[in-house]
């Protein structure tokens, strides 16, 4: 395996990791800030980048049941949130392949 390179993000607001600052995602990639996670608000977004995903696990959650993977830091390995990979109630599928960034771990990069 070869070096793995963190990608760097342009735009009005650029979120990154509250732990060492690494780009995260865009705003104009944000579906919607009415989301809780594991530490409070939390945001959705389309894309998110420079992260490890871990290994699938069903979770049931407030809107019902999904399968998720926590999504981790690539520079610094902190907890940012999860993506979505498969919602069992129909109203929920528009959140499959989705990201869940936690506004607690996250600052204002630019």
């Amino acid at each position: 395996m070869g070096m793995s390179y963190r990608r760097y993000l342009n735009g009005a607001r650029i979120y990154g990791c509250s732990n060492c600052k690494t780009h995260l995602a865009a705003i104009h990639t944000m579906i919607s800030r009415a989301f809780n996670g594991q530490h409070g608000r939390a945001y959705l977004f389309e894309v998110v980048v420079n992260v490890i995903e871990g290994e699938p696990v069903d979770r049931v959650m407030t809107t019902g049941n999904h399968t998720v993977r926590d999504i981790y830091c690539c520079k610094c390995g902190e907890t940012l949130g999860w993506k979505y990979i498969k919602a069992y109630e129909a109203t929920q599928k528009y959140k499959e392949g989705k990201y869940i960034l936690e506004r607690n771990l996250l600052v204002d990069v630019q």
